[in-house]
């Protein structure tokens, strides 16, 4: 299933950066390090919305407790 394009905006690294709350350094380290999905249009690169949100979901924290039964 392909998403339309007025579903999934792409945003460019400023506006990223602006959604984040962030420096633009830190979508491009995002990028750089592929921890982010990105795109390339031409010689831009663009990031969509839905990226980010997956970027930003919370994560449950671990415990003390979590970290001895993992042992």
């Amino acid at each position: 299933m392909t998403n339309r394009p007025d579903e999934d905006p792409l945003l460019d690294v400023k506006q990223a950066a602006k959604f984040l709350g962030t420096s633009e350094r830190f979508p491009r380290r995002l990028i750089a390090q592929r921890r982010i999905r990105f795109v390339r249009v031409g010689r831009f690169v663009r990031i969509p919305m839905s990226a980010l949100t997956d970027f930003l979901e919370p994560v449950e924290p671990m415990t003390a407790s979590d970290i001895w039964k993992a042992a």
